[in-house]
């Protein structure tokens, strides 16, 4: 869209918004730390729905967001999404068709890239009404809420591609890379404080077990509760130093440690511990190394929320570490699940939504009219690929017709999901596994 194009609902998001940043974005001023009291540079009506409760604001901004077509509905409409039943409770799938696929290669290269651009990446406050250029969408109907988190200047918007309800992004408002620390935790609870019906949670810092803008801090959250959250604690554990909160072990196929307590600075404390000694872990019976030849391995996606009036955060331990096998990661997608999922497992995968690529669409229709009619898989090169895993699962099946095949690639699509999921636990779901968990547990004592 143009400049000289905007569509009337972009003209009422301007000019309700337009008072946010006055001319400069990044001025202290702009960006309060509370939406508690009425402060100057808030649009009033913005104001007056987060006096009333933090929910009525977030519905208003969700709304603007999508009537100003910044957020695109129609667009949104057309993605696949559905439910699958597993082991560790129904995980959400969706076939997203308006984001590219991105190789994890590329993005670990991203990290380290120098850019001169203005915007330089998609998270910078600088997008805010940017016109576009060839190599960088136009932004002119987006509009970001000014934060303050843990004292620095922070933005608050929506992601346009909705993969969940009321996806929202929350930036620092400097251009500086991630980084899972003692700080990234008191940025997670400042906010959901402040949104205590949002979830947060944060992408890994390391390429291959990260998202896909790790040179942009930011975290993702939302209004809406994944499997993981529901995910029951399967065993109880007590740190010393911290026998007041608590915590355990999630049932759930990556290695989660859920910890819990009324105060969050207990929280952050005792995650800062966790993660300091996971950062200097190895267990090579387990193949979990700190580093190799210099280069870091373990870090984690951690997930805040409040629960019951409480407090709660998610640990999730992540490890990036390659071999000749598995050059993209050991806990990374395996091979065989490339077809249907190459892409990093960050923190939206973590929490239990897969994220696919947009060719699956066109390449499961076709996938279908071939098993429908016996047809060689492999001797069409759009879906060849698949051929194998048609093969094992069309087995189970006493017939596929044209009246269940979707409904079958669907629950299929699921299975090899929770199988991506359990390549990235770093322990597995098993009695070996929990024992090796538990052994990292017991150093958090030493």
């Amino acid at each position: 869209m143009s400049s000289g194009s905007v569509c009337p609902e972009a003209r009422l998001c301007r000019n309700e918004t337009a008072a946010l940043f006055h001319s400069d974005p990044g001025s202290a001023s702009s960006l309060p730390g509370s939406f508690g009291k009425k402060r100057p540079g808030y649009p009033e009506i913005y104001q007056e729905e987060y006096e009333e409760s933090p929910e009525a604001a977030t519905e208003y901004f969700y709304k603007l967001s999508q009537d100003s077509n910044y957020i695109r509905r129609y667009r949104v409409k057309k993605d696949m999404k559905w439910k699958v039943d597993s082991p560790y409770g129904k995980i959400d799938i969706t076939i997203n068709l308006s984001k590219p696929e991105k190789d994890p290669k590329a993005i670990a290269a991203a990290r380290n890239a120098k850019n001169t651009a203005y915007p330089k990446c998609l998270l910078c406050m600088e997008n805010e009404g940017y016109a576009g250029r060839l190599d960088h969408p136009a932004r002119e109907n987006h509009r970001i809420i000014p934060i303050e988190i843990a004292g620095g200047k922070w933005g608050f918007q929506y992601s346009p591609y909705v993969y969940y309800n009321e996806h929202c992004i929350v930036f620092n408002g400097q251009h500086i890379p991630m980084k899972i620390d003692k700080k990234a935790f008191e940025k997670l609870f400042d906010f959901v404080k402040l949104f205590p019906h949002y979830f947060l949670g944060s992408n890994a810092d390391l390429p291959i077990v990260g998202g896909s803008i790790l040179s942009h801090d930011h975290f993702q959250g939302g209004h809406y509760t994944f499997a993981m959250a529901k995910a029951p604690i399967e065993i109880k554990i007590t740190i010393p130093g911290y026998e007041d909160v608590e915590a355990g072990i999630v049932k759930w196929p990556l290695s989660v440690i859920r910890i819990r307590h009324k105060d969050e600075k207990r929280l952050i404390d005792l995650a800062d511990h966790i993660l300091r000694c996971w950062r200097n872990y190895t267990d090579e019976d387990a193949f979990i190394y700190a580093n190799t030849d210099g280069e870091p391995h373990n870090t984690i996606t951690p997930i805040a929320r409040m629960r019951d009036g409480m407090f709660e955060l998610d640990l999730t331990l992540r490890n990036n570490i390659t071999t000749e096998e598995h050059p993209l990661g050991v806990y990374h997608p395996h091979a065989e699940y490339h077809h249907i999922k190459k892409e990093n497992i960050g923190l939206i995968e973590v929490m239990g939504l897969a994220v696919l690529p947009s060719r699956l669409k066109e390449e499961l229709e076709i996938l279908a009219d071939y098993l429908v009619n016996h047809e060689d898989i492999r001797s069409n090169e759009k879906i060849a690929k698949h051929a194998d895993w048609a093969e094992i699962f069309s087995s189970k099946y006493e017939e596929i017709t044209e009246a269940n095949v979707m409904e079958i690639l669907k629950k299929e699509v699921g299975e090899v999901f929770v199988h991506v999921l359990e390549d990235a636990g770093v322990y597995k779901c098993t009695e070996e596994g929990r024992k090796a968990f538990l052994k990292f547990v017991e150093t958090l004592g030493v």
